[in-house]
């Protein structure tokens, strides 16, 4: 059944003339697919391969040929130790919802014993301090003066909902761009909302190991006496909590919603056990996405060998010398001097942004320093239809591009087999007449253009998907 398969549609490369991270005209370089109904599993391995979504257009920037390389970021929750600054926003918050009044009462009324004192005394529980002005966790000891149960300043509440649009989600949207990204109103209409942040994977509920999984795309909202305030649209795969957009209303800037969605994603992680907490790409140059690599032990995955390599200290400081940097590539390699120019050369089949990063006039921490923006910049950058978009000619396989199965390698997977969508009917590739005298380095060809998906995509996605060329 076509319902129970992703149908993806060709794979395309464009390289852009400009950045919206550094404002410099170095450029980027990124393919892109579409996929009207992309399989959470199927998501899951993309986003290990480097992939990310916008609505229903999925991404893989192109590292070496980019001034701002995106580098996937992941965090193991159950290994996640917070930080005093990650911490504040948290409880500041939760000392503004429950108030004064009532954290004296509650203190007198519902005092804490002596055990519990001796085990939170310096001690931090994630999970006790996010839901701990949630309103369905909150203590309403009975006053004895009153009689009536006390009730905290604000009623906060936090609903997972599917990621459907309403015109109060629309309006929190709206000022939030305007207000805090200074984009113009006519930039984000309804439709241009919907297709950005309401139409991600479907919804689902699954049983694995004994563990029931929500999976898809969700709306995390928050609300403050009954108005929205915050938004967190989610991804939730079969290992993984991924981050993929938040927006508030303005009005509650100074709370610090971004720090403290992520800590509450983080519970979710651990609550639901996805495992991993996925917070996009993290750029190195741009000073606003620093924040993602202070949640620590966070991991970055490496470009060529993708493998999932600790971001401490020597990593970070490779990226102060360097935009493009591979571990793995360094250790076969040697110094950065030699990968860089080694790299340099095998990249020459397309224009490289960052070809030979020892010519760059700045390090990344100076081009950091010197494109440090007053907003926060949580877009990723996504393929566009702008003019000034180039798309290179030729087979995907002469470009050297990290990440990317290379010709011999898929040679040896079963493409035959794989199907191709013809009038809502699935036929397999090798059922094509001519498919036997087709190369899979002719990108005018079926099998040419079969071959380029599946060496970007990953030979996972062989498997419950088809390609739709109509």
């Amino acid at each position: 059944m076509t319902n129970e398969i992703s149908l993806l549609k060709p794979l395309g490369y464009q390289r852009k003339n400009s950045c919206g991270y550094c404002k410099s005209a170095t450029g980027s370089s990124s393919f892109y697919m579409s996929c009207d109904n992309m399989r959470v599993d199927h998501y899951q391995e993309l986003m290990d391969r480097g992939w990310r979504r916008s609505g229903t257009l999925y991404y893989k920037p192109d590292l070496p040929r980019s001034c701002c390389p995106h580098y996937t970021i992941r965090l193991k929750a159950s290994e996640f130790r917070s930080k005093k600054d990650q911490r504040q926003p948290l409880n500041r918050w939760n000392d503004f919802v429950l108030g004064p009044e009532y954290r004296r009462q509650a203190a007198i009324l519902c005092p804490r014993s002596r055990e519990e004192k001796r085990r939170t005394r310096d001690k931090f529980e994630l999970l006790t301090a996010v839901h701990k002005a949630d309103y369905d966790h909150v203590k309403r000891p009975v006053s004895k003066r009153t009689g009536q149960p006390i009730e905290p300043a604000h009623r906060f509440e936090v609903s997972l909902e599917g990621d459907g649009f309403s015109k109060e989600k629309y309006g929190v949207f709206i000022k939030y761009q305007v207000e805090i990204h200074k984009d113009p109103i006519s930039r984000w209409g309804e439709k241009a909302f919907k297709r950005f942040l309401c139409s991600g994977l479907d919804r689902k509920i699954l049983k694995i190991d004994g563990k029931t999984l929500k999976l898809g795309s969700y709306h995390q909202c928050y609300r403050l006496d009954g108005k929205l305030v915050a938004v967190a649209v989610l991804d939730l795969l079969p290992h993984a909590v991924s981050s993929v957009y938040l927006f508030h209303d303005p009005e509650y800037q100074q709370w610090d919603f971004g720090k403290m969605s992520a800590l509450r994603e983080i519970a979710l992680a651990l609550e639901a056990k996805y495992e991993y907490y996925y917070m996009g790409y993290y750029i190195h140059s741009c000073i606003k996405m620093r924040y993602k690599g202070t949640f620590s032990p966070s991991y970055l995955l490496d470009p060529e060998s993708l493998e999932w390599c600790l971001f401490d200290e020597n990593y970070r400081h490779e990226l102060d010398k360097r935009t493009y940097v591979s571990l793995s590539h360094d250790r076969i390699y040697g110094p950065p001097g030699e990968h860089i120019k080694e790299h340099s050369d095998q990249a020459s089949a397309l224009p490289a942004a960052n070809a030979n990063a020892s010519d760059a006039p700045e390090t990344t921490k100076e081009r950091s320093d010197t494109y440090d923006d007053d907003q926060d910049l949580e877009f990723d950058d996504a393929p566009s239809d702008e003019e000034d978009a180039e798309i290179p000619e030729g087979s995907l396989f002469d470009y050297d591009i990290p990440g990317v199965l290379t010709k011999e390698e898929v040679k040896g997977l079963d493409l035959d087999h794989w199907r191709l969508l013809v009038r809502n009917a699935l036929v397999e590739l090798e059922d094509l007449r001519g498919w036997e005298d087709w190369k899979i380095d002719d990108p005018g060809s079926i099998k040419g253009i079969a071959a380029e998906m599946i060496a970007a995509t990953g030979p996972e996605l062989l498997q419950n998907s088809a390609l739709v060329l109509f």
